[in-house]
């Protein structure tokens, strides 16, 4: 069982990382000459410069940490937000169609014309890069919330209907578990928007600690291409942790009763 479950969950995406990194290793060494090579630096030296250097690490460990902080708070506000925000317009459909418009506006909004006014209403600094985090990723939590409160079944609001069930306890012990694989994959889109709205939010708001966003635009004045992409490295992984975890949380939270916790 471990060995199909390898073959069949790691093997795939393994496979595709080696080809890229061999792609990769190709245009590096054969296809740039050396001059322009610090377009796309081989593998081996961002290794080196970026990761194996003592300092370098430091420094890209100690933005890794801002951005993460960032990107959590960010996520946990939209959490409260989305969610709570979602259950008030389940129970009123006047409600849902006086704020519902609004949160849409919020997510077609450019995300780069609101951000210099973060910056001027509220400063340059940690607040600021969080409310870029929650702009980008509320909009996935309400949406799928709201989608799994309204999509049970019309058969099982007839049982809490024959049990005279309440408005709160159908909510708790009916809408709010159904509703949960739909509130996780909006987690998961959520979370993958918070880590880009800190990374975005770093190339505006420089005052404070530097993220990995003033990081990469230091590097990239700098033409330091491989501690450039050392940082790109270290933000894609925050991201594809951040949806692995919740993708794991979903497993446990949800089980096996929905089909969505399979694979």
């Amino acid at each position: 069982m471990r060995v199909k479950w390898f073959a069949r969950t790691v093997l795939p995406p393994l496979a595709v990382l080696s080809v890229v990194l061999g792609v990769w290793t190709f245009v590096s060494h054969v296809v740039l000459s050396p001059r322009r090579r610090f377009l796309l630096p081989p593998v081996d030296e961002v290794v080196r410069v970026g990761f194996a250097d003592p300092d370098n690490l430091a420094e890209l460990l100690a933005a890794l940490a801002l951005t993460s902080r960032v990107a959590g708070l960010g996520l946990l506000i939209s959490v409260v937000l989305g969610v709570g925000l979602a259950v008030l317009m389940a129970q009123s459909r006047w409600l849902e169609r006086a704020v519902y418009p609004y949160v849409v506006v919020v997510q077609t909004i450019p995300v780069l014309a609101l951000v210099p006014l973060f910056g001027f209403w509220f400063g340059f600094g940690f607040a600021s890069r969080v409310l870029v985090c929650v702009l980008l990723s509320l909009f996935p939590l309400v949406a799928n919330t709201l989608f799994g409160i309204r999509s049970v079944p019309a058969a099982q609001h007839q049982l809490f209907d024959l049990h005279r069930a309440g408005r709160w306890t159908r909510l708790w012990k009916l809408q709010l578990p159904a509703a949960l694989p739909a509130m996780f994959t909006g987690l998961r889109i959520a979370s993958g928007g918070s880590v880009i709205g800190a990374v975005v939010g770093d190339f505006f708001f420089r005052q404070g600690e530097p993220g990995l966003g003033v990081l990469i635009d230091q590097y990239r004045s700098q033409l330091a291409s491989a501690r450039m992409f050392a940082a790109v490295i270290l933000a894609s992984a925050l991201g594809i942790a951040v949806f692995v975890v919740f993708g794991a949380l979903a497993r446990w939270v949800v089980g096996r009763w929905h089909e969505s916790a399979d694979g």
